[in-house]
């Protein structure tokens, strides 16, 4: 969340937590529609309508934020092979959660760990819209200029994209990041992103890519492609035994 601060003339703005990019359903900053099929392993998961975005990691799980699994399992409709929210075009697949598994360390008020996992009640079939993503080994490097994609909003407060939006944003490490968000940024977070270009509400627990490679879970970030204060995601490479632990990918 944000609280600012107006005092004899002098804007200060004081982190009082991470503002979570779930509520209300916000999209990518800066970015341009994806080509359907592009990343065919994103998932829609929606309670009544899209609440987050999700990744394949295999044809029975998928992996997204934890602060987007609050619901009982059956609450949820996972949805692989969307591109337009508002149109059925005939590679969509709808399966419902059968288990949910939260990193047994995620703090909702930290956002340290924010990771989980949903088992589908039945397997996605793979093809051309729908498809795992690429995992990247435990522990390997993130760099350069990364891709995430969302439904979320093209800027803070505005509303949601029927459309699935892709954008560039380049690595942070961590000291530039902490700079930022000082003690806030934790192992198992890693920041992309840059003033004019970011993930926002409603894009968390959606995929960001280094190449074909899901490196990253959108998780929180001060505002939306702000100046100084990059995206923060979840740790692929941080998580990625943790993942295979669990679904066996």
């Amino acid at each position: 969340m944000k609280v600012a601060l107006v005092i004899l003339g002098v804007v200060g703005v004081v982190l009082a937590g991470p503002a979570l990019r779930q509520q209300p359903p916000e999209r990518i900053v800066g970015g341009t529609e994806a080509t359907r099929g592009e990343f065919p392993w994103i998932v829609t998961i929606q309670v009544g309508s899209h609440i987050c975005g999700g990744s394949i990691v295999n044809a029975n799980w998928i992996v997204t934020a934890a602060h987007c699994a609050d619901y009982a399992a059956n609450r949820y409709t996972i949805i692989g092979g969307e591109h337009n929210l508002n149109t059925n075009q005939g590679s969509e697949q709808s399966r419902t959660v059968a288990q949910i598994i939260k990193h047994p360390s995620y703090n909702p008020s930290t956002y340290a760990n924010d990771i989980a996992l949903m088992r589908l009640s039945s397997p996605f079939t793979f093809g051309t819209y729908v498809r795992a993503a690429n995992l990247p080994a435990s522990g390997a490097g993130v760099s350069g200029n990364l891709v995430v994609c969302g439904w979320g909003t093209t800027s803070q407060g505005g509303s949601l994209s029927a459309l699935l939006l892709k954008v560039t944003v380049p690595f942070v490490n961590t000291a530039t990041c902490q700079q930022a968000y000082g003690s806030q940024i934790v192992p198992g977070m890693i920041c992309a992103g840059t003033g004019g270009r970011d993930s926002c509400q409603g894009d968390s627990g959606g995929p960001l890519h280094s190449g074909t490679t899901l490196v990253g879970i959108v998780s929180w970030g001060y505002g939306c492609a702000v100046a100084g204060y990059p995206g923060v995601y979840a740790s692929v490479p941080y998580y990625r035994n943790w993942i295979s632990q669990h679904t066996g990918t």
